[in-house]
């Protein structure tokens, strides 16, 4: 864990020196992709998307309408087509959706072109961040908890492939956003690491 102000700025300075590719966040929604890979960006000066966000925009209209309007497969060859642009956009910090690390396609682009890391968040926490708020078309029905535990069980192969594993829940985003900084830098500077 970072312990100063002065050793996270001098880990944030060895990350900017060394990163050579654009960083990818995956993880379970309501993981906090979007808000921490914001500040992440912020903290490297990076720009920073998220694949949810840009598909929208192209739509017109939201997630959630365009799964209701075009269905699921419709909506996954979207992000498969997003995903691939931003990652030749340059380096930046990407926030995916949760089910975009799914696609063997993108899933090998992100491989090849950034560095992952992985927010692992428990099901408890995920579902008290999530469960007032709208816009989870996946969530749609009776049991959300069965859903996402469901769901986490089939995708946890493929984040677990990720090149750096966080642990998010319990912390503020500026902490995760530090435990970020901290991985990146082991990642990249660290012994025998690319």
């Amino acid at each position: 864990m970072i312990s100063t102000p002065k050793d996270l700025e001098a880990m944030t300075k060895a990350v900017k020196d060394r990163l050579d590719r654009p960083i990818v966040l995956v993880g379970m929604m309501g993981s906090g992709k979007s808000h921490a890979g914001t500040l992440l960006a912020q903290a490297l000066g990076l720009d920073f998307a998220d694949s949810d966000k840009k598909i929208e925009e192209a739509a017109g209209c939201s997630v959630q309408e365009i799964f209701q309007r075009d269905g699921e497969t419709k909506f996954r060859a979207s992000e498969k087509r997003v995903v691939s642009e931003l990652l030749g956009s340059g380096i930046m910090v990407l926030a995916t959706g949760g089910g975009a690390i799914m696609d063997m396609d993108t899933a090998a682009s992100i491989r090849e072109k950034a560095v992952s890391i992985w927010i692992d968040v428990d099901i408890d926490e995920l579902l008290k961040r999530i469960k007032d708020k709208g816009g989870r078309p996946l969530l749609m029905g009776d049991n959300p908890k069965k859903v996402l535990e469901n769901l986490l069980k089939e995708r946890r192969p493929a984040y677990e492939k990720a090149d750096i594993t966080v642990r998010g829940e319990g912390l503020a985003v500026a902490q995760l956003v530090d435990r970020m900084v901290d991985a990146l830098h082991e990642f990249l500077c660290g012994d025998g690491r690319p």
